[in-house]
């Protein structure tokens, strides 16, 4: 690891005005951050810890019925505040997807949604990795690839975004609030995360040098969604694992037919995958397995394996046509309210109403 400077500032502006500097990173709770500099794969030469700006860890429900939920709130106090819970059940169900207790007990929001991907040969440091040096090659195109994209590769990279929290984020128009140096701005959650094509490999986000996401917010009508909505995960093994694949479905039913239909796939590509033409299908049909294998072939329509991984693209077809079922049959009310716990560094969240 190397030497870097710490610096604690006491407000946003001078937060951002820190990180703007060429080296600078900011610093949550580091879950990920800190893995990546004990390998030597991140060398910041500053590291502008956020943890004690002010208003950055609130939950709020917003007048129009939305939520606005600070960057600093943790993963753990989010899944298990009652009100968000049974709103947006899909997404707590993914936060308690991930990682372990003690993580969600640390992990912020804002870090969930920017963690880097877990490709082995990103943390390999005498692999050819583009994102982890540009222009070396990507040694996982032709190596171990079974578990990397089938959606949005190129010959740059097939890296995919290990994040579960973020995939019903963008199935439900979450948007991320940003303060940078020429003020702040509003982004779509599924334009935060770059695919390989659309940008070099190590441009990951659309974030400019000393961005900060200041907060994350779910409109008004994703609680319309509540009753019929579901994230599924398969893993290699159940403890701990990042997805193999995911799908979040969440359903409006009017009438015996689909009303309005929201999909996203995780584990496939460099960013959560939203499945609009699959959508646009099952819109207005009865919802029954025939329709729900349709929109799966359609959700998977530009899949094509990465290496040795076309397993990946029969998975995510099932595992879509599983999660749009059980969104179908209801949310199950399994999503208790628990303590946030006592052993986190980070000040629990605070709820406004």
């Amino acid at each position: 690891m190397n030497v870097f400077d710490y610096l604690r500032p006491l407000t946003i502006s001078e937060a951002i005005a820190a990180a703007t500097e060429p080296g600078a990173a900011y610093l949550a709770a580091g879950t990920n951050l800190l893995d990546l500099m004990k390998g030597g794969i991140a060398r910041p030469d500053r590291l502008v810890d956020i943890t004690r700006l002010p208003g950055l860890d609130r939950i709020e429900r917003l007048p129009d019925g939305g939520f606005r939920i600070g960057a600093l709130v943790r993963n753990a106090d989010l899944a298990h505040d009652p009100d968000f819970a049974r709103s947006c059940p899909a997404v707590a169900e993914a936060l308690l997807s991930g990682a372990s207790a003690q993580l969600r007990n640390a992990a912020t929001v804002g870090g969930n949604l920017l963690q880097r991907t877990r490709c082995g040969y990103f943390y390999d440091g005498a692999s050819a990795c583009n994102k982890r040096a540009p222009g070396s090659g990507c040694d996982a195109r032709h190596g171990e690839n079974r578990l990397h994209a089938v959606l949005g590769w190129s010959e740059g990279c097939i890296a995919t975004h290990p994040s579960d929290f973020c995939v019903p984020l963008v199935a439900l128009d979450a948007v991320v609030e940003i303060e940078g140096r020429n003020g702040p701005r509003e982004l779509p959650l599924e334009e935060l995360h770059r695919l390989p094509f659309d940008a070099p490999p190590e441009r990951h986000t659309a974030l400019e040098p000393g961005d900060l996401i200041v907060a994350l917010r779910l409109p008004a009508g994703s609680a319309a969604f509540a009753p019929h909505a579901r994230y599924l995960k398969l893993r290699e093994r159940t403890s701990y694992a990042f997805a193999v694949v995911s799908a979040a479905a969440a359903l409006v039913k009017e009438g015996g037919r689909i009303a309005q239909a929201r999909l996203a796939l995780g584990g496939v590509a460099a960013k959560p995958w939203r499945a609009r033409a699959a959508e646009a299908l099952l819109v207005g049909a009865r919802p029954d397995e025939a329709v729900f294998r349709r929109a799966a072939q359609a959700a998977l329509a530009d899949a094509r394996p990465s290496g040795d991984n076309a397993f990946k693209i029969e998975l995510a077809r099932r595992i879509v046509v599983r999660a749009l079922d059980e969104a179908t049959a209801g949310t199950p009310d399994r999503l208790p309210a628990l303590p946030a716990s006592p052993f986190s560094t980070i000040p629990g969240a605070r709820h406004a109403d």
